[in-house]
């Protein structure tokens, strides 16, 4: 199905191509290629605005995941009841603010994949909010990427280290 990455802001450039092409490769790694999938590219302004109303932080963030199917336990796939439901949910990922955190050996294409594939994580039930969720995400994004990085050449580590 479809991977639709819109770019809403002006303040950094998107290469949406490679970032196409390697969150095509996450979506099979994890199994999930025959959903759709949104991936919206904002500022801080606008990522500070979601995270606000969506989640009582008034600060700009890296990713926000909105996910379709609600109540989706780590791991698990979403069960399609009709074509409609082969959506995943989307991704906003604070463009600004990943830059300004980026570290500056990072290339700037791999931290939004990472940051996007930690997003995706978040689609599939996947969170960080007890240290034993932490360690199944960490171990879940660990995979994906390390899978991803045979197929690029990358060193890909996961958004979630360190978090505990």
């Amino acid at each position: 199905m479809s991977l639709v990455i819109k770019n809403l802001q002006r303040v950094v450039p998107i290469r949406r191509v490679p970032l196409r092409r390697k969150m095509d490769l996450v979506r099979s790694i994890l199994g999930v290629k025959k959903f759709d999938l949104g991936i919206i590219c904002v500022d801080n302004k606008t990522i500070q605005n979601i995270n606000r109303i969506y989640r009582n932080k008034n600060v700009p963030t890296d990713v926000l995941s909105f996910s379709f199917h609600e109540n989706l336990k780590a791991g698990e796939f979403p069960q399609p009841h009709s074509p409609d439901d082969y959506n995943l949910g989307d991704i906003f990922l604070g463009v600004e603010y990943i830059l300004q955190h980026c570290r500056e050996s990072g290339d700037y294409c791999d931290v939004l994949t990472v940051t996007a594939t930690h997003g995706l994580c978040h689609l599939l039930g996947f969170t960080h909010s007890s240290k034993a969720e932490w360690q199944k995400m960490y171990n879940q994004e660990k995979l994906v990427l390390e899978e991803l990085s045979r197929y690029t050449g990358a060193r890909l580590q996961p958004l979630s280290r360190g978090l505990y």
